[in-house]
């Protein structure tokens, strides 16, 4: 399974633990609830509930300024920009 960001759900540490899936729980991950004013990943509401993608991968955009800023704290900023390319090169091959 594929997040709506490119994230492979099985490889994160989340999954099927805090969270089954952002398509699933359409957006309204364990984090997003906590730190959101409107409770939903700011990336899942943009591509899929305000632009009605699939994912990020159907945005002429990709990636836009909120995808590149968008940045897990835990990580260092040269994985930050590794994950980015592997995350839009997993959008871009499922289209």
């Amino acid at each position: 399974m594929i997040s709506a960001c490119g994230l492979i759900c099985d490889e994160c540490r989340f999954f099927q633990k805090e969270c089954k899936g952002c398509f699933v729980i359409k957006g309204q991950t364990f984090w997003a609830k906590e730190m959101m004013p409107d409770k939903t990943c700011p990336l899942f509401n943009c591509s899929v509930n305000q632009k009605g993608f699939n994912d990020c991968g159907d945005c002429s955009d990709l990636p836009c300024e909120m995808f590149r800023e968008f940045k897990d704290p835990d990580s260092t900023e040269d994985e930050h920009i590794e994950g980015l390319q592997k995350r839009i090169d997993i959008l871009k091959s499922t289209k």
